[in-house]
C-alpha cells in the first residue's frame, strides 16, 4: 500500500503540550478534513482561523472515512487529510481502502476516541502521521498539522516579537530597540531588529548604523529574497544583535500590499532565533497582518485617555483574531511628565483587564542623550533602573531567564592573557 508519511513519533502518543508552547506556522499546504461530529468540525474550523494555519488552504466535509474514500476516487489528494473515526476495525479497513486512491506524499492525521497502544501501532505501521484523541480543541488540530512540517531534527523556527505604539510619539521604537538589546546582551539570544517604518524609521540612528542597504531592498525585490540575500542586508550591531534598517528617505512612496513582508519574515524565521519588529503607528493591511502573525506582541502606551482607548481596541482585536495565543502584553511609558494629568496604572489595568509589564518613568535627559548619541540606555548608564525594566520585558516576551555571568576575580585579566597566548 502507499505509505502516507514517514512516521517519526514515539510509540506512545505524547501528552498535550501547554497552551503557550511555541508552534511553528505551517507552510502553504492544502488540508482537507472529513469529520463525523459537529464538535470536531467546529474545532477544525476554528483551527483554520488560527494565524499559524493562515497560509494553509483548509476544507471541511462531513462523512468521515467513507466520504474521504469516495471523494478521492476521481480527485487528487491534498497535502494533509484529517480523518475522524470512532470504530477500530472500520478505521483500519478504511485506511487500507483509502491507500488505493491516495497520492504518494499525502499525510494523514486521524482523530479517534480509542486510547489503545495496539491501535496506535497499527496506525503507525500503515504510515499515519499523527493520532489525536477526541474530543479535540482548535489548538490540538493546529499543533498536529503544524508539527507535520517541523521535523524534530530541524532548526527551531525563529520567534517573532512585534512592538507597536498605542499612539504616535509614545516611544515604542525606543522601547523595542532597548528590549532587543536586552534580548541579545542579557539573554544571549541571536536577535534581529526589523525597522518597518521605511520613511521615518530611527533604528539606524539609535544603533549608530548607516547601512547602504536594508529592508526596503527586500520588500521591493520579493523574488530575490532568500537566506543569503537577507544576510547581505543585515547590519551587525553586536555579537548577538543585527539590524534590518529602514532607508528613512522620502524619494519614493512606501505603499505595500497586505502580504508584502511575508517573504522577509519567513526568511528571518529560518535564520534567526528572535525577530523584533518595530511596527510604525499606522493602520493598514500589512501592519495588521504583521501584528496578528507575530508570536508575541508588546503594546507601548502613555498614561492618557487616547492611549487607553487605543490599547483597549488593540487588545480586543488581537484577542479575537488570536484565540489560541496568549493575550498581548503592554507597558506604560513616559510616566510622570511634570504638570501633565495622567491615568493611574491601576485604572489603566482595570480598563484593559490586564496589568502592565512595567511602568517606565519619564526621564528626558538620559533618553534624549541616548537618542542623540546613537546609544542604548545601558551604554549611557549601566545601572539605570530602566535597564532592569527592559530585561523584564525581554524575559516575558521570550520566556527566558537572564544568562548567568561568570564572576570575575583579580586574576581574570592575567588568565585571559594566558588563554590568548
Amino acid at each position: 500500500m502507499i505509505n502516507y508519511a514517514r512516521q517519526t513519533q514515539e510509540e506512545q502518543p505524547e501528552a498535550p503540550a501547554p497552551v503557550e508552547e511555541h508552534i511553528a506556522p505551517a507552510p502553504r499546504v492544502s488540508v482537507q478534513a472529513f469529520c463525523e461530529t459537529v464538535e470536531t468540525a467546529a474545532a477544525v474550523q476554528s483551527a483554520g482561523e488560527d494565524r499559524r494555519l493562515g497560509k494553509a488552504h483548509l476544507k471541511i466535509q462531513m462523512g468521515g472515512m467513507a466520504a474521504a474514500i469516495e471523494a478521492y476516487r476521481s480527485a487528487p489528494t491534498p497535502n494533509v487529510i484529517v480523518l475522524e473515526s470512532d470504530a477500530r476495525n472500520d478505521l483500519l479497513a478504511g485506511l487500507d481502502q483509502l491507500a488505493t486512491v491516495c497520492d504518494a506524499g499525502t499525510r494523514v492525521v486521524v482523530i479517534g476516541r480509542i486510547n489503545d497502544v495496539m491501535l496506535y501501532r497499527e496506525l503507525v505501521r500503515r504510515g499515519v502521521s499523527d493520532y489525536v484523541l477526541a474530543p479535540v480543541g482548535a489548538i490540538d488540530v493546529v499543533r498536529s498539522i503544524c508539527n507535520l512540517f517541523s521535523a524534530p531534527e530541524a532548526k527551531a523556527v525563529g520567534r517573532i516579537i512585534a512592538v507597536v505604539g498605542a499612539k504616535g510619539g509614545v516611544g515604542a521604537s525606543t522601547i523595542s530597540h532597548n528590549v532587543a538589546w536586552a534580548i541579545a546582551r542579557d539573554l544571549a539570544m541571536d536577535a534581529v531588529v526589523a525597522d518597518l517604518d521605511l520613511a521615518f524609521g530611527t533604528a539606524g540612528l539609535d544603533y549608530n548604523q548607516d547601512p547602504p542597504q536594508g529592508i526596503a531592498d527586500a520588500v521591493f525585490s520579493p523574488d530575490r529574497v532568500d537566506t543569503a540575500f537577507i544576510d547581505r542586508l543585515l547590519s551587525k550591531c553586536t555579537d548577538h544583535l543585527s539590524l534590518l534598517a529602514a532607508p528613512a528617505t522620502l524619494d519614493r512612496v512606501y505603499d505595500f500590499g497586505t502580504d508584502a513582508f511575508d517573504a522577509v519574515f519567513d526568511t528571518l524565521r529560518a535564520t534567526m532565533p528572535c525577530i523584533v519588529l518595530d511596527i510604525p503607528h499606522q493602520w493598514s493591511g500589512w501592519t495588521k497582518r504583521a501584528l496578528i502573525g507575530a508570536d508575541d506582541i508588546l503594546i507601548v502606551a502613555a498614561p492618557d485617555l487616547a492611549n487607553l482607548r487605543n490599547t483597549k481596541n488593540l487588545f480586543d482585536l488581537l484577542k479575537a483574531a488570536r484565540p489560541n495565543d496568549r493575550p498581548p502584553l503592554y507597558c506604560l511609558n513616559q510616566v510622570g511628565v511634570p504638570k501633565r494629568p495622567e491615568i493611574a496604572a491601576t485604572e489603566f489595568a482595570k480598563a484593559i483587564e490586564s496589568q502592565p509589564v512595567v511602568s517606565i518613568p519619564f526621564e528626558p535627559q538620559i533618553f534624549g542623550a541616548a537618542a542623540n548619541n546613537g546609544q542604548m540606555i545601558a551604554e549611557i548608564s549601566a545601572n539605570h533602573k530602566s535597564i532592569e525594566m527592559f530585561l523584564q520585558i525581554a524575559q516575558r516576551l521570550t520566556g527566558r531567564s537572564e544568562t548567568k555571568k561568570q564572576k570575575s576575580s583579580l586574576l581574570s585579566p592575567l588568565i585571559d592573557k594566558l588563554r590568548g597566548k
